[in-house]
């Protein structure tokens, strides 16, 4: 069985180099010049720790390659991966699903014979079975399976390798049998299979996304009582995770989450809800999405309070910019919008982040980027830290004290050790926390 990709962004990429390292002859099909040139010569163009050296490892073996040719992709494959992207609409909350369509669009045509091609992509609740009877259309001996992807990053390529789960949407007995020969492996090492309807695998993955994003801003909203109380929510959430139902995962209060797929997944679930008449089922999230974007404001508050409330002239330290460790993904990230933010408001903003600083830098050209933690916060008088990244929790806050101007933390992921800061003489602030 020879398989092809479509879309090597950061899914597709992931995808092809693991299927070829479960030992399948990969095809992946990427438009992107400049994109594919860099896979080609073995090369993410992106941060992914374990990634780039699996890609380069199969693309000099001869089992993993990139063309831009559907043709070539459409005479290679027996099963087709459809990963490419679908970013929020530029003019609303929705999913552009406009890459979805096109390469399955570009594929069949050149398709004869019988093929299966499978999406991965994370689509609204409701584009696969017209998708479906289109390829029927074009290509009728082709057929379409839906397979959603639970990738985090920082941990991509574990979680395609060892899932904890698959979950397969299929019209066909052969269909389903056909994705359990790619995933034999997976599912010998254990890992349980969903086989279920189109509309449940849509579902799959902006759900888990929704309950995600719920819990982290359930526990953001605790903070903001904590914060006004007294109380500390670290120490709350873990009481609260100690209860089996609750867990302690996903509890930990700060600045907020970001990246390419909770924000724009929760957004286009509500904007799909009420498409279908349901709005005010799914009108909770549009609290989630409020209360996280509010967790930035907050950290902003918390910084001019700690700055005598101005930002004029004021330097800051911001320690992180992707918006989670292991990633130099800077899509919606608490870390850099706060930077940035800090920037307009007149503060002189400097960031370090040991992945994204070149990333972060395309974005935000304006700011000024530290090659290490330490020369980010010469002469500060502010240190944020906004992502947790493990060096920053290793940084001896004595010896930082004598870099500085003043010694002020705000420690925007409640991870640092705010007792030894404080036996440093720093003053140490935390969102939620004493």
């Amino acid at each position: 069985m020879r398989i092809t990709v479509i879309g090597c962004g950061y899914l597709g990429a992931t995808h092809a180099a693991c299927l070829a390292e479960l030992g399948f002859e990969v095809l992946g099909v990427e438009i992107d010049p400049d994109k594919r040139a860099a896979l080609t010569a073995g090369r993410v163009p992106f941060y992914e720790p374990d990634l780039e050296e699996l890609l380069l490892e199969h693309v000099q073996s001869g089992r993993l390659r990139f063309t831009d040719d559907y043709q070539e992709a459409a005479d290679f494959g027996d099963v087709h991966f459809i990963c490419v992207g679908t970013p929020q609409l530029a003019e609303g909350m929705g999913a552009d699903l406009s890459q979805v369509h096109g390469s399955v669009e570009a594929l069949a045509e050149h398709l004869s014979g019988p093929t299966l091609v499978v999406g991965k992509s994370t689509v609204p609740v409701g584009t696969a079975a017209p998708l479906a009877d289109r390829l029927t259309e074009l290509a009728p001996e082709a057929e379409l399976a839906w397979n959603p992807e639970f990738l985090r990053e920082g941990f991509a390529v574990a979680d395609t390798l060892r899932p904890d789960r698959l979950v397969v949407a299929t019209r066909s007995a052969q269909a389903e049998q056909t994705l359990r020969e790619v995933y034999a492996d997976t599912l010998a090492a254990g890992t349980p299979m969903v086989v279920t309807d189109f509309a449940t695998a849509e579902l799959a993955k902006v759900s888990a996304n929704a309950f995600l994003a719920t819990k982290i801003s359930f526990i953001n909203a605790v903070a903001e009582v904590c914060e006004v109380t007294g109380a500390d929510v670290v120490d709350l959430a873990d009481s609260m995770g100690h209860d089996d139902r609750i867990g302690r995962k996903f509890l930990n209060a700060g600045v907020g989450f970001g990246g390419g797929c909770l924000p724009k997944d929760i957004r286009a679930f509500v904007h799909r809800a009420g498409e279908l008449g349901v709005d005010d089922a799914m009108s909770f999230l549009r609290q989630v999405d409020s209360i996280n974007q509010g967790r930035r404001e907050q950290a902003l508050a918390m910084a001019a309070t700690l700055l005598g409330d101005s930002f004029a002239g004021a330097r800051v330290a911001v320690w992180g910019a992707a918006f989670k460790p292991n990633s130099d993904d800077v899509r919606d990230s608490p870390a850099l919008w706060i930077a940035g933010q800090l920037h307009l408001r007149g503060a002189q903003v400097s960031v370090y982040d040991p992945k994204a600083n070149r990333t972060a830098h395309r974005v935000f050209p304006t700011l000024t980027y530290a090659s290490d933690a330490i020369t980010c916060a010469q002469d500060a008088d502010l240190v944020l830290h906004l992502t947790e990244w493990p060096e920053f929790r290793e940084i001896d806050p004595v010896a930082l004290g004598d870099v500085v101007r003043r010694r002020q933390v705000l420690d925007g992921r409640n991870c640092l050790d705010f007792d030894a800061w404080r036996a440093a003489g720093w003053t140490v602030r935390g969102m939620g926390r004493r």
